[in-house]
């Protein structure tokens, strides 16, 4: 999850935490702008850093 500067990790797994939850989500309850999947992992939110390193 990043939001502009911060970025948050959570591990994945058969149940996802409420703070991961609330992160993700935003006011409207719809998830935060981009949101992309790739393999396993899903960024929400952007930063420069994150997307390169995970995209390359």
């Amino acid at each position: 999850m990043a939001k502009g500067k911060k970025v948050s990790e959570w591990k994945g797994g058969d149940t996802t935490s409420k703070e991961a939850v609330e992160a993700m989500l935003g006011p409207t309850g719809n998830l935060r702008a981009p949101t992309l999947r790739a393999g396993k992992t899903v960024l929400v939110g952007f930063n420069d850093d994150v997307y390169s390193d995970s995209l390359l």
